[in-house]
């Protein structure tokens, strides 16, 4: 049941208002004056808040900033018996949801009590799948090379900076690409992952840029690409070394202008993107080689961030190891299996080429073929051939 708050200095308003709520099968609270319905606010969680704006004490204007101030996102609709333009604008310039002028009418009311308590509802889920977002993808380690690439992060991740993320396969240079996405202030648009090693040469312009209707043969409807799905959000380019020559050319062009053409087209269109960058090869050495264009490498690379192979981080290795004992266990609907110290001590000895992906590959290989507490003779048995 939804729990509304009011606040109204008449009571013969708040009697109103609750029992036209309350008809609706709503849980109603009211308060007097901005100081108890601050109180209340900090003590209870509510949905939804009917706040008037002539108030003594304190009006309702101040008690909305207060309210975020507390870092309350309750959705506020204002409501008055003077209501003017001028008072609309700025109290939805301060965060109120909508503005309805006193006598209310009934319909209008409900209506936007019923949509404020949708978006109420939105900012919930958003909370919980990120939550759920952040969980999934932590950077574990506390060791002093990954320590700096959560240093890095935290200092790039709110300025608009291009980065470009290097490291061997395996590193975990994706999950850096998503922390500087959910830490930048683009947080709420979207992520969109291109593997640039994963597509054709001859489609990687279509792939990125999109393409008009009769562009070439395959192309029977015109197509959006990556940097219009990534609009006022991140691009994250991952293997952007195996990129064509001809391709780094169109995206160099996009970032200097923040404008794309679609493949078949000749209409410019204007992209508002970070674009995040990532490789496993050494981009200097291919720029000698004329594989790879140097201004591209200077515009990607404003913010280098490298990520350390495994065995320069073996410290963190017990920690990764509980992380994907209780992640798999999730996965499978089991029990989380247990692992001796003795095991965890044999798995810091292999030197991991395959990084963070392997350990985690041997990991549920374990899980799968040992007992109830992996002990060191499994280790040998599964990991160290």
């Amino acid at each position: 049941m939804a729990k509304i708050l009011i606040i109204d200095d008449e009571k013969s308003i708040r009697s109103t208002l609750r029992e036209i709520l309350e008809y609706e099968k709503y849980q109603v609270e009211e308060a007097e004056d901005g100081e108890l319905a601050l109180e209340l606010l900090g003590n209870q969680e509510f949905d939804v808040v009917l706040c008037d704006v002539k108030m003594p004490k304190m009006d309702g204007i101040e008690v909305l900033e207060k309210s975020h101030e507390m870092g309350q996102e309750t959705p506020f609709i204002m409501i008055s018996a003077h209501g003017t333009i001028e008072t609309a604008v700025e109290a939805t310039k301060k965060g109120a949801y909508d503005f309805i002028q006193k006598p209310p009418d009934l319909n209008r009311l409900l209506l936007t009590v019923r949509n404020a308590l949708d978006q109420s509802t939105l900012v919930s889920e958003t909370k919980v799948l990120r939550k759920k977002v952040s969980k999934t993808y932590d950077i574990i380690g506390e060791s002093e090379a990954i320590k700096q690439v959560k240093d890095t992060i935290d200092k790039v991740a709110p300025t608009e900076a291009r980065v470009l993320i290097q490291g061997a396969n395996g590193t975990g240079k994706e999950l850096v690409a998503r922390w500087i996405h959910e830490k930048s202030k683009r947080a709420s648009g979207p992520l969109i992952e291109v593997n640039c090693a994963a597509i054709p040469a001859e489609l990687i312009e279509s792939e990125l840029f999109g393409h008009e209707k009769g562009a070439f043969t395959s192309a029977v409807k015109q197509r959006r690409g990556k940097f219009e799905q990534a609009n006022g959000g991140t691009l994250f380019l991952d293997e952007i070394g195996d990129m064509s020559l001809s391709a780094q050319a169109k995206v160099l062009r996009a970032l200097q202008e923040n404008k794309i053409t679609r493949v078949g087209g000749d209409k410019e269109i204007k992209v508002n993107v970070r674009v995040v960058a990532a490789t496993n090869k050494d981009l200097k050495r291919e720029i000698e080689e004329k594989k790879f264009r140097e201004d591209l490498y200077h515009r990607l690379s404003v913010i280098l961030i490298q990520v350390p192979p495994l065995s320069e981080r073996k410290d963190d290795i017990p920690r990764l190891v509980d992380k994907f004992l209780d992640d798999i266990a999730k996965e499978y609907g089991s029990a989380k299996k247990s692992i001796s110290d003795k095991a965890v001590a044999e798995l810091k000895k292999h030197p991991w080429t395959g990084n963070i992906r392997e350990l985690r590959n041997v990991t549920e290989r374990l899980v799968i073929m040992c007992g109830a507490e992996i002990d060191v003779n499994d280790v040998h048995k599964y990991t160290l051939d």
